[in-house]
């Protein structure tokens, strides 16, 4: 696994539409595509917001964030242990303890992302 860059998310929006306002295409698109993945999965009452500077789904407390970097996009499971269960299917992403950084061109696969959020939320039920 290498590091992942801990450099700041491009914008400093108030509203996750906002913040995918001000991400220039392609990672636009591609965020726009992870936050398609994770919404058709969360629970209704799961809500979106600006945590940290990205935008954050919030689900008994922070769920899951994703953002846009100068050279890549990353998703943060906000849990290490999903980045372990999918490791083989997230070899050529890079990855650390609590993110994926993927290129701005090139979203996660959708199917994926429903697994790594499936299984976010057996570990938050888990965790009740």
């Amino acid at each position: 696994m290498k590091k992942a860059s801990s450099k700041k998310p491009l914008t400093t929006a108030k509203s996750v539409d906002e913040y995918l306002a001000r991400v220039p295409q392609p990672a636009r698109g591609t965020l726009n595509k992870v936050r398609a993945a994770i919404r058709s999965v969360v629970p209704e009452e799961a809500t979106e917001a600006i945590s940290y500077g990205i935008p954050m789904f919030k689900y008994k407390g922070p769920f899951l964030g994703y953002a846009a970097f100068s050279k890549h996009c990353s998703l943060f499971p906000t849990s290490m242990a999903v980045i372990k269960t999918f490791k083989n299917e997230l070899k050529g992403f890079e990855t650390s303890k609590g993110t994926i950084r993927f290129p701005q061109d090139k979203p996660l696969p959708a199917a994926l992302v429903k697994k790594m959020v499936k299984a976010r939320l057996a570990e938050k039920e888990r965790k009740r």
